[in-house]
């Protein structure tokens, strides 16, 4: 009996030593739920900065010989921010700004779409770019409704009349260029949210 005692008493020594070293060595992860939707935020972002660059069908010599393409989309939100005005934005305001941006690009792609095709182009890319848009949105409006804020209200643009081929190719060129800088504003905001409710939600270690 004294020797079953002692096993017992030396066994939960041990327990108790172990219990606290999964307890001092271990680290919290983020639990709020916002962190997990940002790897499919991000890869929707990644996906369309893929399309982006295929949206007109040219190679890269071709697309050099049209030069700088002039904007005509007015409409499409202007993206100046720099790192500096990236990292002063909180994180609903970040959220809530790129859902507007977002729900704007998706606007104008479905429009071209619809107006490449009434001129026999190609609208595969652009079938893919409005697909991924739609993901994107629907997930910064489920993060927006878990903060408890609502999701912008967008109105629907006015957009020219596209009449001939080379039309749709020049707005899909602009379209292009003003995706692609969308897709790289979008992917270090969405990396500053992360990082921000990262910080949030994993307290310092002693």
């Amino acid at each position: 009996f004294t020797v079953i005692h002692e096993f017992s008493s030396y066994l939960l020594h041990l327990l108790l030593l172990a219990e606290l070293f999964v307890r001092s060595s271990s680290r919290p992860t983020p639990s709020t739920p916002l962190c997990g939707t940002f790897r499919s935020m991000i890869h929707h972002v990644d996906k369309l900065m893929n399309l982006s660059r295929k949206l007109h069908d040219l190679t890269e010599d071709e697309v050099k010989h049209f030069g700088d393409v002039h904007h005509r989309l007015d409409s499409l939100p202007e993206i100046h921010h720099t790192s500096a005005d990236i990292r002063l934005l909180q994180v609903n305001e970040s959220l809530s700004q790129l859902y507007a941006h977002t729900q704007s690009f998706k606007l104008h792609i479905d429009w071209l779409k619809t107006a490449r095709e009434n001129v026999s182009a190609s609208s595969q890319s652009i079938e893919g770019a409005s697909s991924h848009l739609q993901g994107l949105s629907d997930f910064l409006k489920a993060s927006l409704q878990h903060m408890g804020e609502e999701a912008p209200q967008s109105t629907p643009p006015s957009l020219p009349v596209v009449s001939s081929a080379f039309d749709a190719l020049i707005f899909s060129m602009e379209m292009s260029n003003r995706l692609q800088v969308f897709c790289d504003w979008s992917k270090r905001v969405l990396h500053h949210i992360k990082k921000q409710l990262f910080t949030l939600t994993v307290p310092a270690t002693r």
